[in-house]
């Protein structure tokens, strides 16, 4: 079995994230991170566990109304630069059987009950991939960020806890 991360990023940091969940992933299985932009709509047969993650924008997933926003604040080049996770969502195919979790990195603020990841999951669940665990959520301290203390090392504890449990239930 191989694990695939597909990610959008816009100010780096679910890009971090996911590349701390692929180091969590590489102990128990080859692992591949994509950025949402570089990734093909049909899902390899080999890939068993696909991992996906994105920002949490306007309390869900991007859309283009809203990565246009987050390039008017950028301070650089944004790292996912054209379609997003949703978008890729919408295009994938999958032809075997593959067991999916959701990630996303929101700001932590007591108010806010959106969370983009809630929404992958959903979708994925949808397009009858078997979910492994509940969307997991990694904070960072605003907009651009940065990743909270810790959430680097979480990320990982968290995607080598799914592999052993995605490993087990293959087993």
């Amino acid at each position: 079995m191989r694990a695939l991360v597909v990610y959008e990023s816009m100010f780096g940091n679910t890009r971090t994230i996911a590349e701390e969940v692929a180091a969590g992933l590489k102990a128990h299985m080859p692992v591949e991170v994509v950025e949402v932009g570089a990734a093909t709509a049909d899902l390899a047969d080999d890939v068993g566990l696909l991992v996906v993650g994105g920002p949490t924008h306007a309390f869900g997933m991007s859309r283009a109304s809203t990565r246009k926003s987050a390039a008017d604040q950028a301070d650089g080049v944004l790292v996912s630069r054209g379609d997003g996770v949703r978008e890729w969502l919408d295009a994938l195919r999958v032809s075997a059987p593959v067991v999916a979790a959701a990630f996303d990195t929101r700001v932590r603020v007591a108010f806010m009950s959106g969370s983009a990841a809630r929404r992958m999951h959903k979708i994925l669940r949808r397009r009858h991939l078997r979910m492994a665990c509940p969307p997991e959520s990694f904070y960072v301290t605003g907009t651009k960020g940065p990743l909270e203390d810790g959430e680097r090392v979480r990320a990982r504890d968290w995607a080598s806890a799914l592999a052993e449990a995605v490993t087990s239930q293959v087993a």
